[in-house]
């Protein structure tokens, strides 16, 4: 049973909960775009290392398009490291470190999956005893 004053802060937390998992939604839709363009990027990265000279390659421009290329004899990548910056790498470096950003996407997409699937559980659960409350109130 709550009072008036329990059932407004009961309430008040409701939409707070609502507006927080709305925002954890919203991240993990970032993380999952960035995700796919981590993956697009290191196999894009692995197949440069088998190709040899002059081997013709499709490489992804973003956008699910493609641009026909041929392998050059450079191994190298650019690679963005984060905050704007950039680094020159070998191919297998580039790859590697591309491997270590999807784990760590995929760990803070796991995570953000938790804390939603908390939340809605906050959200219901909050949502039941304001429900209950109301109802006790009409009898």
């Amino acid at each position: 049973m709550m009072n008036d004053d329990e059932l407004r802060q009961a309430l008040s937390k409701l939409e707070i909960l609502k507006a927080q998992l709305e925002a954890l939604v919203q991240q993990a839709q970032i993380f999952q775009m960035s995700l796919e363009e981590v993956l697009k990027a290191r196999e894009t990265m692995k197949a440069l290392l088998d190709a040899k000279d002059g081997d013709e390659l499709l490489v992804p421009v973003g956008g699910t398009s493609f641009v026909p290329a041929k392998a050059a004899g450079s191994k190298k990548a650019i690679v963005g490291i984060g905050s704007g910056i950039s680094v020159d790498m070998d191919l297998e470096d580039a790859a590697a470190y591309m491997d270590r950003s999807v784990k760590e996407i995929g760990e803070a997409l796991k995570q953000t999956g938790e804390t939603i699937n908390g939340t809605e559980t906050n959200i219901r659960d909050l949502s039941l005893a304001v429900q209950q409350e109301y109802q006790r109130r009409q009898q």
